[in-house]
C-alpha cells in the first residue's frame, strides 16, 4: 500500500472516530431533551416524533460519516455487508440463530440451583397463539438493530479496529452505546410494555460485554453488519420471549462476564 493511500485511510479513520461520537449521541440527545420536561409518555404525541428522530442517530450518523469519507464506494460496502448472506457460514448461523437462547436457559438453571430465584423466566407462550402479537414483537426485535447495527459497527467499530485492538475496540464502542442507552432509564414510560426494567449500575457494564460478543461475530463473519443485526435482535427477541424476570439480570450479568472473558481468550490464542 503507498504512503497516499496509507495517509487517506488514516484521515477518513481519524473522521470517524471523532465525528461519530458527535453526531451520534449529539443528534439523539438533542431530540430526546424535549421529552424529559414534557410530563408525558414517551409513546405519546409528539414526543414518540422526537423518540424516534432521536432514535436514528446511529445509521445517520453511519451513512453521513460513510460518504463524507468514502463516498459512493463505502456506501455501496455497507449495503454489501447489511445484505450479504454468503459472508456468513452455516456454523455461524447456527450460533448468531441460538445464542441467547440456550445462553439464557443455562444462566436461568444455574440461577434455580444457586437460589439466585426460584422464578427465572416466565415465557410469554401466549405469543404463539397470537400471531399478531408475536409479529409485532419480532418487527420491535429487529428494527431498532437495525438502526444501530449499520453505524455503531458497520462504520464505528471499523474505524476503531484500524486504531485499537478487538478488545480495546469493543470496550470503546460498547461504553459510547451504553451513553446512547443511558437515557431510556429516565425516558417516562418508554420501558411500560415491555418485561425490562433496567438499573444502570448492571445494565450499562452488560451493554459492553454485549458488544465484546458482538464484535466477536463481527470479526468472524467478515464484517457482515447482517449477522450482528440478527444477533442483536436475536438478543431482544429472546429476551422477551423467555420473560426473564427483573431479579434475574444483576446475576446475568455475571454470565455476561465469563462469556466475554471465553472470547477475549479466544482472541488472544488467535493472536488478533
Amino acid at each position: 500500500m503507498s504512503d497516499t493511500s496509507t495517509n487517506c485511510r488514516c484521515r477518513r479513520t481519524s473522521k470517524i472516530l471523532w465525528g461519530f461520537p458527535l453526531l451520534y449521541l449529539g443528534w439523539a440527545y438533542v431530540f430526546w431533551s424535549p421529552i424529559f420536561g414534557s410530563g408525558e409518555t414517551v409513546w405519546s404525541s409528539p414526543n414518540i416524533i422526537f423518540f424516534l428522530v432521536g432514535g436514528a442517530s446511529p445509521l445517520l450518523a453511519g451513512v453521513v460519516l460513510a460518504a463524507w469519507t468514502g463516498g459512493r464506494g463505502q456506501l455501496h460496502d455497507l449495503w454489501r455487508r447489511l445484505t450479504d448472506v454468503r459472508r456468513i457460514t452455516a456454523s455461524w448461523w447456527l450460533i448468531i440463530l441460538s445464542f441467547w437462547l440456550v445462553f439464557n436457559l443455562v444462566l436461568a438453571g444455574v440461577a434455580v440451583m444457586l437460589d439466585v430465584t426460584d422464578r427465572p423466566l416466565d415465557v410469554a407462550w401466549s405469543l404463539f397463539t397470537e400471531p399478531g402479537n408475536l409479529a409485532f414483537l419480532l418487527i420491535l426485535s429487529f428494527v431498532f438493530p437495525a438502526v444501530e447495527e449499520v453505524g455503531l459497527r458497520g462504520v464505528y467499530l471499523d474505524a476503531l479496529q484500524e486504531r485499537f485492538n478487538a478488545t480495546v475496540s469493543g470496550l470503546i464502542n460498547g461504553g459510547l452505546w451504553a451513553a446512547w442507552h443511558a437515557p431510556f432509564v429516565w425516558l417516562p414510560g418508554y420501558y411500560a410494555h415491555t418485561t425490562f426494567n433496567p438499573a444502570l449500575s448492571w445494565w450499562m457494564p452488560m451493554i459492553v460485554l454485549t458488544t465484546l460478543l458482538i464484535v466477536h461475530v463481527y470479526n468472524h463473519t467478515r464484517r457482515s453488519i447482517l449477522a450482528v443485526l440478527v444477533f442483536h435482535g436475536m438478543m431482544n427477541f429472546t429476551g422477551e420471549l423467555l420473560g426473564i424476570s427483573a431479579g434475574m439480570y444483576p446475576f446475568v450479568l455475571s454470565g455476561y462476564a465469563l462469556a466475554t472473558i471465553a472470547v477475549i481468550l479466544i482472541w488472544r490464542r488467535q493472536g488478533r
